[in-house]
């Protein structure tokens, strides 16, 4: 009952309640208008005739377009004011203009070094031309000088995290979606708390709507009281708003300037199998040590600076700031960010890249399966050009219904010869991409709508660094753990197809 009782007060049954009822008192308000008047019964008609014709213009992919499309003409009185209340993707005004000002400031530090993109063309014209358009369109430039590690689970990157946090000397930065206490943040925050009265600088960033219903309302006026300085990202309040989502989805610690971990692993005890919650949890991590951590320490700043009291004086935050010794060169590293305030969808695009340019393989971890037409055509096309293209895809999922939409998108990539897996000791929280022994990604971005188009996402591009051996060494590991997924699989029966066509239709929404 005590347990009960806790869920019934918590935050995020209280403000599901409110959005609720919210939406219940609209549905109502606006029929009784409706009936009310004939005219007011053509306006509404007339709003979502022209939000309609606003879909069909508008620069969008195209399965967001056709889910709204679809919804607007089911519901023509109320489909329109629906799409105005949650339909577009796009940020606040206010926290947009706010972090581009940020980027803009950050404009030199992020510039490109052409040296090294001329040293990648003269062996990879392909490789390169992926890393233009990072550089060019995140902007996120390329390093060499810097090792990587890579973590095929959460506790081993675990233990190496608590190791380089003991060490810092100047400050620490964490920015992640959930942070829930347990043994892996009560270990992490001991050190934190310690380290702050040693003088050094503990900022943390935490996503509201991820931590929902892990941390109380008031826990970054907790962590102030403690000494560390931190803010909570795009509050969650009750009311029907756009800006709830977009979410901060990165996982980004970053130390001394000089070492900083990625990857889909969150601050929780079940990312390192501390707490059972959906079988053995299969999540991917790295470290990297050098220069290339400069371009997460100015993902962190830009998000901090939007919002708190900005560091004007990037030169502080250099990795050789506090590290004076050269840094050893383990191939080339990428770190870049996927953000919704452009129009860009960078962190897609590198993927679609990377399957537009495979020759041999592409090995995939993804929790997720829910994919734009652009997407699924990369995939398909790919694997009917002779390339060995396998998904790595939870056997026991977190979320069933997300999980019933992905399997929506067997059949079509199946046909095309696209080798699907089923990890059967539980759920697979990695995303990351290997390609033909050469190139790599490991980081926060899922395979699914919110993140590829609504979230703040990261991640690590990789070419030939020691670390892209290792992930592929990881998936071959995993494969024969796992159910590989057949057509037969994928029969549902007439109406088990007919709902799953409706699941398809809706899965840009979720």
């Amino acid at each position: 009952m005590r347990r009960i009782g806790k869920l019934l007060k918590s935050r995020l049954v209280l403000v599901g309640i409110a959005l609720i009822l919210q939406m219940v008192w609209i549905f109502f308000f606006m029929e009784r208008l409706i009936s009310y008047s004939i005219y007011v019964n053509a306006f509404f008609r007339i709003v979502s005739i022209l939000i309609l014709l606003y879909l069909i213009r508008k620069d969008e992919s195209s399965a967001y377009k056709i889910a709204w499309i679809i919804l607007v003409m089911g519901l023509p009185l109320f489909g329109g004011i629906l799409y105005l209340l949650i339909g577009n993707k796009k940020p606040s005004k206010n926290l947009a203009v706010r972090m581009a000002e940020v980027k803009g400031e950050m404009g030199e530090e992020l510039s490109q070094n052409k040296e090294i993109l001329r040293e990648i063309e003269e062996n990879a014209p392909d490789v390169a031309g992926n890393i233009r358009y990072v550089g060019e369109y995140g902007p996120y430039p390329v390093w060499k000088n810097t090792q990587v590690k890579y973590y095929p689970v959460g506790e081993a990157m675990f233990a190496d995290m608590l190791e380089d946090l003991e060490k810092a000397e100047h400050y620490i930065f964490l920015e992640y979606f959930i942070i829930e206490e347990g043994r892996m943040w009560n270990s992490i925050l001991e050190i934190l708390e310690r380290k702050v009265k040693e003088g050094v600088d503990v900022r943390l960033i935490y996503d509201d709507v991820g931590c929902v219903s892990k941390l109380p309302y008031h826990y970054a006026r907790q962590m102030e009281v403690r000494g560390i300085k931190c803010m909570a990202f795009n509050r969650f309040v009750p009311f029907l708003s756009l800006v709830m989502n977009n979410r901060d989805h990165r996982k980004i610690l970053v130390i001394d300037g000089h070492t900083a971990y990625n990857g889909g692993i969150n601050l929780a005890d079940e990312y390192i199998n501390e707490k059972v919650r959906f079988g053995h949890w299969k999540d991917t991590g790295i470290r990297i040590f050098g220069d290339a951590v400069y371009s997460f320490t100015l993902m962190f700043l830009e998000v901090w600076n939007a919002f708190r009291t900005p560091d004007l004086d990037y030169s502080i935050f250099q990795p050789h700031k506090w590290h004076e010794k050269p840094f050893e060169s383990d191939g080339y590293v990428v770190p870049y960010a996927d953000t919704p305030l452009d129009n860009e969808e960078l962190g897609e695009n590198v993927y679609i890249n990377i399957l537009n340019q495979a020759k041999d393989y592409v090995y995939i971890a993804t929790p997720y399966l829910l994919i734009s037409d652009e997407m699924e055509n990369a995939l398909c096309l790919a694997a009917k050009r002779g390339v060995d293209v396998r998904i790595l895809m939870p056997g026991i999922p977190d979320k069933p219904m997300v999980f019933f939409m992905s399997k929506s998108y067997y059949p079509p990539l199946l046909n095309a010869g696209v080798q699907i897996y089923e990890y059967t000791p539980g759920f697979v929280h990695a995303k990351s991409y290997v390609c033909d022994d050469r190139i790599a990604t490991v980081g926060t971005i899922n395979m699914d709508f919110r993140s590829l188009y609504l979230h703040f996402e990261c991640g690590t591009f990789l070419y030939g660094c020691k670390a892209v051996m290792d992930v592929k060494k990881d998936m071959e590991e995993c494969f024969p753990k796992c159910h590989q997924v057949t057509l037969g699989d994928c029969r549902q029966g007439l109406l088990g197809n007919m709902f799953t066509s409706v699941l398809r239709v809706l899965a840009p929404l979720m």
